[in-house]
């Protein structure tokens, strides 16, 4: 058996609501009923975290808990344009919160497609199962912990993945926070991408990570090739953006799929039939206070 986790603010709670939605639809009722939801908040409001609940429910989600929590100390926030210190909570989830014996860790600006248990079939007792970053797939490349492929010659051209979707034993739990706390101490200064460098740095220094394939955690490229072809610096895929064989889609950069401003998509259009389903299912339960986004009003 296995849980979702969250962290999620007011600023991405509809999101997140999306994405669990989502994962409804692409798991039986069996599955559903034996999996858990467990959230990490730092600002939700306490109707709000009702509502989540009701809706976990109502999706056939078998256990749901949410705690209100802070970021540890540790938590450096370097880029700061589309994200919160609230993706710092993901190393707070403990074995006894969580209360299964796997967990998936999932952000709140993706959509599941299919079924994305599946890794945890693969996935080794002492590993965190991750997914290369699609732009910066090594260390040294891209934006990916600058300065330490030039401090660390010999860590240059090292994986470097995408701190978006996790697989791992509950058990692991503990040795991630303590790793991630003490590659701190020493690799503070590489930090550009928040959480997700800090995670990278005790990999680097653990070796305690599973490669898992892209098709489980896969950025969606068509909305940036709309108005621009920087991808094709990063990735090859950016000839053919719109993959037809992803789990997850993952709607990383700041043109969210959920803003009047992001390009309309394939996957843009298919996440926005999820929210309009969520909404729905959100009012069905009374909670009025979700303002509809600017494009669903024209």
């Amino acid at each position: 058996m296995y849980a979702f986790g969250f962290c999620i603010d007011e600023q991405y709670l509809l999101p997140a609501l999306v994405t669990l939605e989502s994962l409804a639809q692409t798991l039986p009722a069996a599955a559903r009923h034996e999996a858990a939801i467990r959230v990490l908040t730092l600002d939700l409001t306490r109707q709000h975290a009702a509502t989540m609940a009701d809706l976990a429910a109502r999706f056939g989600f078998g256990s749901f808990d949410l705690r209100w929590a802070r970021p540890a100390p540790m938590a450096v926030m370097a880029d700061t344009a589309y994200i919160t210190v609230t993706a710092w909570l993901r190393f707070q989830f403990t074995p006894a919160f969580v209360g299964r014996p796997y967990f998936i860790y999932i952000d709140a600006d993706t959509l599941a497609v299919d079924d994305i248990s599946i890794p945890l079939e693969m996935l080794s007792g002492d590993r965190l199962g991750l997914v290369a970053d699609e732009f910066a797939p090594t260390v040294g490349r891209g934006q990916a912990l600058p300065g330490l492929a030039d401090a660390r010659p010999e860590l240059a051209g090292s994986p470097y993945f995408n701190g978006g979707m996790w697989w791992t034993s509950t058990a692991m739990l503990t040795t991630i926070h303590r790793g991630v706390h003490n590659a701190l101490t020493t690799g503070r200064r590489y930090i550009f991408h928040n959480d997700q460098d800090a995670l990278n740095l005790w990999l680097l220094a653990s070796g305690s990570v599973q490669a898992v394939p892209r098709r489980f955690n896969t950025f969606e490229l068509a909305r940036f090739l709309e108005r621009s072809d920087w991808p094709h610096r990063y990735t090859p895929r950016a000839r053919t953006p719109n993959a037809t064989d992803a789990a997850l889609l993952h709607f990383v950069g700041s043109a969210k799929p959920w803003l009047p401003s992001t390009p309309v998509t394939q996957h843009v259009r298919l996440y926005r039939d999820h929210l309009n389903a969520t909404l729905r299912q959100i009012q069905q339960l009374g909670d009025l206070s979700f303002d509809a986004p600017d494009w669903r009003r024209r």
